[in-house]
């Protein structure tokens, strides 16, 4: 099980100035990669001709789901569907804020089945749906922070769904547009480290994002984490936190360094079999905000 203490390493003169941080426990939404397999190419990183590890695949994800219990997070399971691979990456399946689930409606034709398949859950289990009209890819494009949404277009989700999802949660939404197919979604080239409104939090990639965006990032968080090519390009970014302890990949050493500095406590797993089709710890984790 991977270390889950508070780090105690004092600051230094060279290390940012630090706020104190608190953990606050989640409940999130995922999905058990039973039928997991790379089977059609829709992102640079997948590759049907490699071969896949779907007991692996299971493992490493069960050691997700380890960690998140083992911070106190309510997890809530989707049951698998077989033919559809990619509904582990749960993050996509839509985006929930005080008790409304807007869905998704996938770009490529092999996920789509995914949209109503979240949305028949979320209406089971007590949310309201929000049906979507356009075409969006749930947490994969919308992070919340504070009271702001920041939601990414350029390769999946459609710049008419932020205005959609501004009607849905009656909330300021920024428009970020990704230029590198690798960042294809927003939650690969940001990560919302404390969502707290007045303490906002961020980590980014520099190059994933126009130069609009950038302008956009750096005026709002002026004290954001930038994160290395060398640790973005294993989807070291796609991470997720409860405000004090950061989930992230474990190879991720740079960020995994810059986070303690600033009084986080990462934990590394590794999700290398998911990262075959696309997705990391974040993706694989939808939060429920009841």
């Amino acid at each position: 099980m991977p270390d889950i203490a508070t780090p105690t390493a004092p600051a230094t003169a060279t290390q940012p100035a630090t706020v104190q941080r608190k953990a606050i426990a989640r409940s999130v939404l995922m999905c058990k990669p039973e039928y997991f397999t790379v089977v059609y190419r829709i992102n640079p990183w997948m590759d049907p001709a490699l071969p896949t590890d779907t007991s692996l695949a299971v493992r490493q994800w069960q050691t997700l789901y380890d960690v998140y219990i083992s911070l106190g997070f309510d997890v809530q399971l989707i049951d698998p569907i077989e033919g559809l691979p990619d509904m582990v990456y749960a993050a996509n399946g839509g985006m929930v804020i005080d008790g409304i689930a807007y869905g998704a409606s996938f770009t490529h034709p092999e996920r789509q089945p995914e949209g109503p398949a979240y949305m028949e859950w979320f209406a089971d289990n007590g949310f309201e749906v929000a049906v979507p009209e356009e075409i969006n890819e749930g947490e994969g494009d919308f992070l919340l922070v504070g009271d702001t949404i920041l939601a990414g277009t350029g390769f999946r989700s459609d710049s008419r769904s932020h205005q959609e999802l501004g009607r849905v949660y009656n909330r300021e939404v920024i428009t970020l547009t990704l230029i590198n197919p690798s960042f294809y979604h927003l939650d690969t080239a940001l990560a919302v480290l404390d969502s707290s409104p007045g303490q906002e939090h961020i980590a980014y990639l520099p190059s994933a994002f126009d130069e609009a965006s950038l302008a956009i990032l750096a005026e709002r968080y002026p004290n954001a984490i930038i994160v290395n090519e060398t640790d973005a390009a294993i989807l070291g970014l796609n991470s997720y936190s409860d405000g004090l302890n950061v989930v992230i990949a474990s190879r991720a050493k740079d960020f995994e360094r810059q986070l303690i500095e600033h009084g986080y406590n990462p934990i590394g797993v590794d999700l290398s079999e998911l990262l075959l089709g696309g997705g990391g710890v974040k993706c694989c984790t939808l939060e429920l905000r009841r």
